[in-house]
């Protein structure tokens, strides 16, 4: 693999259903493009009312990079599954009932200290390795997933996935965060209200992706964000895809539940629930009415009132049955099916749409998903205005890959993510001006008699690009993966993957784009990892992220780096020398680097030595083929030359550090033990000779023909085997601790809610072993009922990292807990690390980015 083509890893399930954490029927797919940012994106959505919903048929003839949106649906089985299983769904009631439980804890240690409050830069000079590296794309500073955007000249108010609202009043250059009071930092929406200026925020990301929280209810600030109130009463569930004012005192919510209303000025009753077609009598949790936008038409003071109801897709007729295009013509009391003509007429695979108006009312555009495919189906013009059209083809994935896109170069098809990625608008001085984001952003300024691609994916397929800074003339571009879009003045913004970008609108067609990121903290982490600087004074800090590679911060660094590309996984750092790092792509791609991933942009720095079926490199034999999309590896806690790593298999790579090696023809890594046909690790670890390994069976999928299972395989006594006690639930585990002084001395986490939520969870989720897993004691004591997800021990306590934050408990007691420190934003708290002087306790957050204490 090479700097132009990106080959892999994508797991496919084609002509397959997932529920929102399945993955059936793998197969293996064509190259992709190159440095592509893939996944993890899979369905719908984590936690704080979690659905697992049903992944769409997908077309059988996938090309080159239309496997990203595979990857990302295949990241489903992992995020949400952790969450949820073995149940499809688990009520927000549960997260809600867990907060109140955690707000009755005492508080312990002091405050939590923000570490990534720096900007992130994706495109480091030095960091170029030609295979591992995205360095020198173009995305310039990065930061996590932004799925909304509402702006009023130069005040910007952005949503993030996992971050919660962030307010700029100089048009991006800095930003606040603003919502961290909140619960629930998942955002779908942002609006200000043009009659009194309040900004209003629906809570639940709709993008339907695997680490997609439903929201708990839709907020309103009338003071700029400092603080909010709850309207109407809590939403558990509910994804928010829009926000609309009618200009008659009205506000719409488009949500997973069916379109609402209700009035903007008294904001004590209860919202209406004003469009649900379907009546869903078996309780799918993928036919909830799922109401992808809201648009009122301008010039009809409020009467005209459009809204698709466009769930993606689904394998049986039933799935989208109810899909179309409503229309109300009474101010929202009343809407009818609107049946299509033009381009749409006959259509039957409406899925996710969008429309846009132009600023008169006299022209609608829309964008819209197929349900039969999930992707893109076209973009089309109503010339009169009106839903029923005529609708007029203006895109489609052909037209757009030929409008210079670089993702089509790569070797994609523009708008294979359009389940995923999508929003359009209409410049409000120039109805023939539109903007369409999908991966990329496109622009046409006729109509789309023509397009031109002004935020292409990557610099990489250009001409322009070089590995040589000094000969590379590529102007930077956004980050891949856009979600929304907003103009003021002169200025188009866009959310994306990366963070928030600007655009001036008087450059058409002309890729310039200014990275509003500096000050923009969103990063969704999975892992990190940590060692000693290796001339002291400090450690290295590492992170795995979801769709912006691996990150690494030095001791007072101005800013961090991105040695590794794509999406970043697990990380084993040394910690006496943090220049020595394993990276992690996905389905368990591990790469090492002894020198920190420093490299020129022609010299290989990493080394690529993984067992993988799924890796893009190279296939070893044998390899696994039942890797997790974000997989485990440790390394020993009492040598770190000595790893292991969990697929279906657990594999040892025979203490070779640094030296481990793999390729086609022979390779370090030794299968010890299988822990069965279609199992896969979710959490392993290592003391010695000794290891624990926690599995889920049967793809991991809650919605799977055979039964979910899980387990805990360990070879301590020396035979492996599989434990075996009532105590332990039948729920994902998620992480070991192991003491030091005796391997028959173990700590297992598990994750999602109890029986109590969950028929067949079990009960509890931290455990205790003295016996190498012979039996097992519940020391989940007063530990609010909330997926756990990491854990260590740390001066002789017990410490956790759950969805609710970190909570602290002695070492030898039984579970009495504490909440660990304060001033930590509510984001998910998903791993946790030990400094390698004890001096400090590290937790990644999924939204948050890095945080310490002590």
């Amino acid at each position: 693999m090479n700097r132009h083509r990106w080959v892999g890893p994508q797991v496919i399930a084609a002509g397959t259903v997932i529920a929102v954490l399945t993955m059936l029927g793998s197969a293996p797919v064509s190259a992709a493009s190159a440095h592509r940012y893939p996944g993890p994106k899979g369905l719908l959505p984590g936690v704080r009312g979690v659905h697992n919903v049903v992944r769409s048929n997908q077309p059988a003839d996938k090309g080159a990079d239309d496997g990203e949106s595979e990857e990302i649906m295949d990241s489903s089985a992992q995020f949400a599954a952790v969450r949820t299983a073995p149940a499809l769904t688990v009520s927000a009631s549960a997260f809600t009932a867990a907060a109140a439980q955690a707000r009755k804890l005492s508080r312990f240690g002091g405050r939590w200290r923000e570490v990534t409050d720096q900007p992130y830069n994706s495109d480091a000079l030095n960091y170029r390795d030609p295979i591992w590296s995205n360095s020198s794309g173009g995305a310039g500073l990065v930061s996590g997933r932004m799925t909304a955007l509402a702006v009023e000249g130069q005040t910007v108010f952005a949503g993030g996935a996992a971050g919660g609202v962030w307010r700029s009043f100089d048009g991006g250059r800095h930003w606040t965060p603003v919502f961290d009071q909140q619960p629930n930092l998942s955002i779908g929406a942002l609006a200000f209200n043009p009659a009194d200026h309040s900004i209003w925020a629906g809570t639940g990301e709709p993008n339907t992706n695997q680490d997609a929280y439903s929201g708990d209810g839709i907020f309103r600030s009338s003071n700029e964000g400092r603080t909010w109130h709850l309207v109407g009463g809590a939403l558990p569930n509910d994804l928010v895809y829009q926000l609309t004012f009618d200009g008659a005192g009205h506000v719409y919510a488009a949500t997973s539940q069916g379109l609402l209303r209700r009035s903007a000025s008294n904001l004590h009753s209860p919202w209406t629930t004003v469009l649900k077609p379907d009546p869903n009598p078996d309780n799918s949790p993928y036919r909830t009415s799922f109401v992808t936008d809201v648009k009122v038409q301008p010039g009809t003071g409020g009467k005209v009132v459009i809204a698709p109801l466009g769930w993606r897709g689904g394998t049986l007729p039933t799935d989208t049955a109810f899909n179309g295009f409503y229309e109300s013509t009474d101010g929202g009391h009343h809407f009818s099916l609107v049946t299509p003509t033009g381009d749409l007429a006959g259509a039957t695979d409406l899925g996710r749409t969008t429309f846009a108006y132009s600023s008169d009312g006299h022209v609608l555009y829309a964008v819209v998903e197929s349900s039969a495919t999930v992707a893109l189906k076209g973009v089309y013009e109503s010339a009169s205005g009106n839903l029923a059209g005529p609708w007029t083809l203006i895109a489609n994935s052909k037209k757009l890959a030929a409008s210079n896109s670089a993702f089509a170069l790569s070797g994609g098809s523009p708008g294979t993510q359009a389940w995923y990625n999508q929003a359009i608008i209409v410049d409000p001085k120039n109805d023939s001006h539109v903007f369409l984001d999908l991966e990329e952003v496109f622009e046409t300024d006729n109509a789309g008699s023509t397009w031109t691609t002004t935020g292409p994916y990557w610099n990489f397929p250009y001409p322009c690009w070089s590995v040589d800074p000094a000969k590379n003339t590529c102007p930077n571009t956004v980050h891949a993966d856009q979600h929304a879009l907003a103009i003021s003045g002169g200025t188009l913004y866009t959310g994306d993957d990366g963070g928030v970008y600007s655009h001036p609108l008087k450059d058409v067609g002309v890729v310039k784009w200014h990275d509003l990121n500096a000050t923009l903290h969103t990063l969704e982490y999975y892992y990190a990892g940590l060692g000693a600087a290796p001339k002291g004074h400090g450690d290295y800090i590492w992170g795995g992220l979801q769709d912006n590679g691996v990150s690494l911060l030095r001791p007072n660094a101005q800013r961090m780096v991105s040695p590794f590309g794509g999406d970043g996984g697990d990380v084993i750092v040394d910690p006496a020398n943090g220049n020595r790092a394993v990276n992690e792509y996905v389905d368990l791609s591990m790469a090492s680097t002894t020198n920190g991933g420093i490299s020129d942009g022609h010299t290989e720095v990493y080394n690529t030595m993984s067992p993988s079926c799924g890796n893009p490199i190279f296939t070893s034999n044998p390899c696994d083929p039942n890797t997790r999309f974000i997989a485990p590896y440790s390394a020993d806690i009492h040598d770190i030359n000595h790893w292991v790593a969990g697929g279906e298999f657990v594999w040892d790579n025979q203490d070779k550090g640094w030296g481990t090696n793999c390729s086609p023809t022979a390779c370090d890594w030794v299968q010890v033990h299988d822990t069965g046909v279609g199992n896969s690790i979710n959490a392993i670890a290592d003391s010695g000779n000794v290891t624990y390994a926690g599995w889920c069976g049967n793809g991991c999928n809650p919605a799977g023909s055979a039964p979910f299972t899980s387990g805990i395989d360990t070879n301590f006594g020396g035979t492996w085997h599989t434990v075996s006690s009532p105590v332990l639930p039948n729920r994902i585990p998620t992480s070991f601790t192991i003491d030091p002084n005796n391997a028959a001395h173990v700590i297992v986490t598990y994750g999602a809610f109890s029986r109590k939520w969950i028929a067949g969870g079990g009960v509890g989720h931290v455990f205790l072993s003295l016996n190498g897993g012979a039996t097992w004691k519940d020391i989940s004591g007063d530990l609010p009922d909330i997926p756990v997800n990491s854990s260590v021990i740390w001066h002789r306590h017990l410490v956790v990292g759950t969805d609710l934050g970190v909570f602290i408990t002695s070492a030898f007691a039984d579970g009495h807990w504490h909440r660990l420190g304060s001033d930590l934003p509510p984001a998910p708290a998903v791993d946790l690390k030990v400094s390698p002087d004890e001096g400090y306790l590290l937790v990644a957050t999924h939204g948050r980015g890095l945080w310490r204490i002590g």
